[in-house]
């Protein structure tokens, strides 16, 4: 049972990290196999994600969303727009994957449903910040022909881990040390980037 258990929690945490990359194609991903296969099958709380209308607004706001963020200046106005939306869209799916797996037999987890949403709130927020704080570099540094190319491979990134999270679940860790791997990258140049313009300051505040 413990076992499980672990499967259904890496499950949420991999569908909420695919969250803060892009809100809507893990919601898209778990709505469409719920609908139509029995890999995810979704308590009642949350069928709504298996209604067609709805499958129609997330897949309408995902054509948007690829658009949209990869557009440099817009791009940025985008991810402050989504800085509400995929934390609650990581919450929406590890929460209600958790419920509909094995935590669901689970009595604490019963008496605690608020514990999923915390997790999974928490964990796109995460990487939504650090994906939101690294564009406006990337923009920068590539005078905006970068933004294409990283937003496509947080695009794929965020299908691929979705779909590892949900049939490959045990994989979910060795998948976030891969994504790990370039965002330790970027958050290393940011530093050495803040630390050039803070030395540049000094240089200049000094009288010649």
């Amino acid at each position: 049972m413990e076992g499980c258990e672990m499967l259904a929690a890496l499950t949420g945490l991999g569908l909420s990290t695919a969250a803060g990359l892009n809100a809507y194609i893990p919601l898209l991903v778990v709505g469409l196999l719920a609908n139509f296969t029995d890999r995810v099958r979704l308590p009642g709380d949350y069928a709504w994600l298996t209604n067609g209308w709805v499958l129609a607004v997330i897949a309408v706001l995902l054509l948007a969303e690829i658009v949209l963020d990869k557009v440099p200046v817009v791009d940025h106005v985008n991810d402050m727009i989504q800085t509400a939306v995929r934390p609650a869209a990581g919450g929406v799916v590890f929460s209600a994957t958790q419920a509909a797996s094995q935590f669901d037999h689970s009595a604490w987890m019963a008496d605690n449903p608020w514990v999923g949403w915390v997790l999974g709130i928490g964990v796109a927020l995460a990487v939504h910040v650090m994906k939101s704080t690294a564009r406006p570099v990337v923009n920068a540094t590539t005078v905006g022909a970068g933004a294409p190319v990283v937003s496509t491979v947080e695009d794929a990134g965020a299908l691929g881990m979705s779909l590892v999270a949900v049939f490959f679940p045990a994989l979910v860790v060795l998948a976030l040390i891969l994504l790990a791997i370039p965002a330790f990258f970027v958050l290393r140049a940011l530093r050495r980037r803040r630390a050039r313009r803070k030395a540049r300051l000094t240089q200049a505040s000094q009288p010649s």
